[in-house]
């Protein structure tokens, strides 16, 4: 079969490290399609839309209200009596404010929460049906790792989106703007013109200054993760290593990687203490500068009060905060627009016309008649390479092909074209005699079980595993299917029998253990057609006796094709094929095929038997 490239599978990305998308109103438009997962709940997406904004507003009461308590400094005027009145007065009412913002971010907080996770239900859901029901040409392009991290790290930043990042970035820009509003309006020109002419730009410098270090920071991380990938490849192979006697040359490898690491540092170190030189000199300076100037207005030209002094204090706390956040969450909003364009990816992308409702349903009745008519085919990944040149054979109900022949002859795609991964390029396949073009891909499949080499089970249950063939078989039936498979004995041996669990990718078990395991899920689903694709090629001879023996009975009134190394396992075939370099290069049965003594099924079988 088309095999996915897991021996080099793609690392996960983490979220900061997510290609952005441009704040553009074709993607904005774009990202609006997930309101479309809202259904029921967009009433509490709106709620929550206006208890942020009630919270955001509420919120910028509270430095207008603190400030006045600057008034009171060196106040000698007023009865301490009335200052006490009103300071209680003053921090009632910012108790009051503090509260409501309470209750406003707790609803906005609550609704959000709600409204995000049934989005992402819907979102996780349809990406994985989308994803499951994709073609194999789909799989042997794409990575597991890559797909696994859509499903994962792409929704979760979109989930961050709607749960902080948008609220953020809009209570961050209502506060932003309306203390600077608020500045404008409530405090003197005299102090409000060098909060407004100095700090907004020393802002944007600062914010291009940390921008420039985070790229750099991952520059500096990637040149570390490439001297750690030298060390991990000379430590995983160090057989080999030493078997060449290139110990040295490793040292070299990782001296000249560890110098970029080296330089890289040092560009790194020069650009941040730069940084920290201008936030000293330029921020702090700036900061020092304002307040200098208050406390001239205050207390030498006297154009200010204590109330303005404070108002204007808390104000400018309050906007250079919000500010400073305004970069980060419009990043992350930009993160989570290039995550919703590569999830709607996966979700539009075209699929195999599965009928998913069908699949509970019993095999359909078929006589397993199976012919290849001049089939040719390329891979869609290799267009200008041709796996199949002109195929013909034709397979009787319950006959037992076999497929021979090298490496790459085509013995593998044959039976993905049976299954119909991929559907012939040329020529006509056809099952009953119907063309597989014009078969239901669903009624199908449920005709055709395949046993592999590689058995891979799922994180489960022996019991689990075997009713992956039929899953509403009841316990007679899975047992039942256990011992035609010649499993039942070692299942039974185990402590926990069918409850035992396999662990990943089915580890707990041999590889004999597996592909009975595999064999019996085969019983179960009671196939017309068996597809047996070399799986008994990585077994010991105890084993390989024990899955043989099962295989037999399984194949017994079944069409059956058998792709084989070992020439052993197939000499009865009712007939074999020879495949090279993707087409028939001899057929008949195994006594025919040794009469010719040129052909290349006899070369096999010297080399195997040493037949003379």
């Amino acid at each position: 079969m088309a095999k996915n490239n897991e021996s080099a599978p793609v690392k996960p990305l983490r979220k900061d490290e997510l290609p952005k998308a441009k704040l553009t109103l074709s993607n904005l438009k774009r990202s609006f399609r997930l309101l479309g997962y809202l259904g029921k709940h967009k009433w509490k997406f709106a709620l929550g839309m206006v208890f942020l904004v009630l919270s955001a507003g509420v919120g910028l009461l509270f430095p207008l209200k603190s400030g006045k308590m600057f008034g009171y400094i060196g106040e000698e005027v007023k009865d301490t009596a009335l200052i006490r009145s009103e300071l209680i007065e003053i921090g009632l009412i910012l108790g009051v404010i503090l509260v409501a913002q309470a209750l406003f971010s707790f609803g906005r907080v609550y609704l959000f929460a709600q409204v995000t996770e049934n989005i992402l239900k819907a979102l996780r859901k349809d990406t994985f049906k989308q994803i499951i029901q994709m073609p194999m040409s789909f799989f042997s392009k794409n990575q597991v790792a890559e797909l696994s991290s859509r499903i994962a790290t792409d929704i979760n930043v979109i989930s961050d989106a709607f749960t902080v990042n948008i609220a953020e970035l809009i209570r961050q820009s209502i506060v932003g703007i309306g203390g600077l509003t608020m500045i404008i309006i409530k405090t003197d020109w005299v102090i409000a013109k060098w909060f407004i002419f100095i700090i907004p730009p020393l802002t944007i410098v600062a914010i291009l200054f940390s921008r420039r270090i985070r790229k750099f920071s991952k520059g500096y991380q990637d040149k570390i993760a490439e001297s750690n990938v030298v060390v991990g490849e000379a430590f995983t192979g160090i057989t080999n290593v030493k078997t060449f006697t290139n110990e040295n040359y490793e040292i070299n490898k990782y001296d000249k990687v560890t110098d970029e690491v080296r330089e890289f540092g040092l560009k790194y170190g020069i650009l941040r203490g730069t940084f920290f030189s201008f936030v000293m000199v330029f921020v702090f300076g700036s900061i020092f500068f304002i307040l200098w100037q208050m406390l001239f207005a205050l207390k030498v030209d006297k154009t200010i009060s204590g109330e303005d002094f404070g108002t204007f204090m808390m104000l400018s706390l309050f906007v250079a905060g919000s500010l400073g956040g305004l970069p980060e969450q419009i990043a992350s909003l930009q993160r989570a627009l290039g995550a919703t364009d590569r999830v709607f990816e996966l979700v539009d992308g075209n699929i195999e016309n599965i009928e998913l409702l069908k699949q509970s349903l019993p095999s359909p009745e078929s006589k397993g008649e199976i012919e290849f008519k001049n089939i040719s085919f390329n891979y869609p990944s290799r267009p200008d390479f041709t796996v199949l040149k002109n195929v013909n054979f034709k397979v009787d109900a319950g006959q037992t092909v076999a497929l021979v022949g090298s490496s790459g002859s085509g013995k593998t795609t044959i039976a993905s074209l049976i299954l119909r991964f991929y559907d012939p390029s040329g020529g006509v396949l056809s099952i009953d005699g119907v063309d597989t073009k014009s078969l239901s891909l669903t009624e199908l499949r449920k005709k055709i079980a395949l046993v592999p080499q590689d058995v891979i089970l799922f994180a489960g249950s022996i019991k689990d595993n075997i009713a992956y063939g039929k899953p509403n078989a009841t316990e007679a039936e899975i047992e039942e299917a256990a011992r035609k498979a010649n499993a039942y004995q070692f299942i039974e041996s185990f402590p926990e029998k069918f409850n035992t669990l396999v662990g990943e990718r089915g580890i707990q078990l041999s590889g004999g253990q597996r592909q009975r395991i595999a064999i019996a899920r085969a019983v179960l689903k009671n196939p017309s057609i068996l597809v047996l694709d070399e799986a008994t090629s990585s077994l010991d001879s105890e084993s390989e006796h024990l899955v043989q023996e099962a295989l037999d009975k399984l194949m017994v009134g079944r069409t059956s094709i058998v792709i084989a190394h070992r020439l052993a396992t197939i000499r009865n075939a009712d007939k074999i094929v020879v495949l090279q370099h993707g087409s028939i290069a001899e057929m008949g049965t195994h006594q025919e095929l040794m009469l010719n003594e040129e052909g290349f099924y006899h070369k096999l079988s010297r080399m195997q038997f040493d037949v003379v």
